[in-house]
């Protein structure tokens, strides 16, 4: 028998879209990172985090979005912005019924992202 990959136990795609489309929720609703969506294409967001997720998760979905550095270039993120993404992110898995080692793993492929997301022109 094969063991699931995270992404089968995730949910698949439906699964991971509907984590994605709670945390963008969470994040648009939130004081400190919702303005950071002001003007932005939501549905693009999503498309692209589900499918960064789907890739990153073991699944047949290919990220073909912008290099993450790329796309956040002029987003003035602080540490202190991901940290609270992370949080969130977290927490939206938590409540998904996500188990720990799973939501780990999930975090883990976005924390991954960090210096990309910090990174300025100057770099």
């Amino acid at each position: 028998m094969t063991e699931k990959t995270l992404y089968d136990r995730l949910g698949g795609e439906a699964g991971i879209r509907t984590v994605v489309d709670d945390f963008y929720d969470r994040l648009v609703a939130d004081e400190k990172l919702g303005p950071f969506f002001d003007g932005a294409d939501l549905d693009r967001l999503r498309e692209t985090q589900t499918a960064f997720l789907c890739e990153a998760a073991g699944g047949p979905q290919r990220y073909d979005g912008p290099p993450v550095r790329e796309a956040h270039l002029d987003v003035p993120f602080e540490p202190a912005h991901i940290e609270r993404a992370i949080t969130i992110l977290s927490a939206t898995l938590a409540d998904a019924g996500v188990p720990e080692e799973d939501a780990d793993r999930v975090v883990g492929a976005v924390g991954a992202t960090q210096a990309e997301l910090l990174a300025t022109d100057d770099e």
